[in-house]
């Protein structure tokens, strides 16, 4: 039996009516804070092009988290920007590669994350299920807050033109990336691959790997907290997000992706905000969504829109 075309499969996800509030909420209580960051010197991880940071900056509920900050030695200020966020079971990116073409680039280390998980870490698997009954304590409120949180540190360098910044990251990461450029409206361009987090009660359906597999493991053990989940989720749904962005954006997935289903990609792309966006579709491709020959088209795409006049 042939299957259904994914682009006509739509969504369950709705809305809660007092989504905006909640975000509204999150987003007072981390202005609140303090960003306290320390920018450590790493000479080990420098090149002679490169130099690298570690970086460490307070964020929701008290907890201090880190990243990965590497500048061009030959600069001339300020600076485009790039923020790689990370997938669900990786460790924050290095990005001396972006760093290398004129950018300062951010690799985030959400909580749990290497060098962030000393107040905080449910361990993979584990992270999509902590907690996921109450909004107010699951555990991508945090992780969200966190992956906001890089843009604000950004935002505050002398070296970084605070109207070019890029974000982008695959699953995990692709899905960061899309929150980050529907809340935080100074974001110039965004690129995200195989987005996660995005349909997730519908991906819970449609595949049946991990990490959406933790979820029907917590509702085979708890079945009568579906609705709770469910409720949950919608606050959480990378769906209900991409409406407010803005900038220019390119997604892409693989057709065959059996980790976060291609259904799941049209849909969040189909509501995305932006009158600048273009879909990438690989027929062939998997959860790596022909990642690395599309390196090429994200490179192009941020140079167009954060570095030649051209773009600007």
């Amino acid at each position: 039996m042939p299957r259904p075309d994914p682009a006509a499969y739509g969504t369950s996800v709705t809305k809660p009516a007092d989504f905006d509030k909640f975000w509204a909420g999150i987003e007072a209580q981390l202005a609140a804070i303090p960003l306290n960051a320390f920018i450590t010197p790493v000479p080990l991880r420098s090149t002679a092009q490169v130099e690298v940071f570690e970086v460490h900056y307070d964020s929701l509920d008290g907890v201090r988290v880190a990243g990965w900050y590497c500048l061009p030695r030959q600069r001339t200020t300020p600076l485009p920007a790039v923020v790689v966020y990370p997938g669900y079971i990786s460790e924050p990116t290095l990005p001396k590669n972006w760093a290398a073409q004129g950018y300062a680039a951010f690799g985030a280390a959400p909580r749990g994350k290497l060098r962030s998980h000393s107040q905080y870490n449910p361990g993979y698997p584990g992270l999509l299920v902590h907690n996921i009954t109450d909004r107010n304590t699951y555990g991508y409120r945090g992780f969200y807050a966190d992956a906001l949180r890089v843009i604000d540190f950004l935002d505050g360098q002398p070296e970084v033109d605070g109207s070019r910044i890029g974000v982008t990251g695959g699953s995990q990461g692709g899905a960061l990336t899309l929150l980050a450029a529907a809340l935080r409206p100074q974001i110039a361009v965004a690129a995200a691959g195989a987005p996660y987090l995005a349909g997730m009660m519908d991906a819970v359906d449609l595949t049946h790997t991990n990490p959406y597999e933790e979820i029907v493991e917590y509702l085979r053990l708890y079945p009568e907290r579906q609705a709770q989940v469910r409720t949950t989720l919608a606050y959480f749904d990378i769906h209900n997000f991409v409406d407010r962005i803005r900038c220019p954006i390119i997604v892409h997935i693989g057709l065959q992706d059996d980790v976060c289903p291609a259904e799941t990609g049209y849909e969040v792309f189909r509501r995305i905000g932006s009158e600048q966006k273009q879909l990438y579709a690989y027929d062939g491709y998997g959860h790596d969504s022909n990642g690395y020959a599309h390196g090429a088209v994200i490179n192009e795409f941020f140079h167009k829109n954060l570095q030649s006049s051209e773009g600007r």
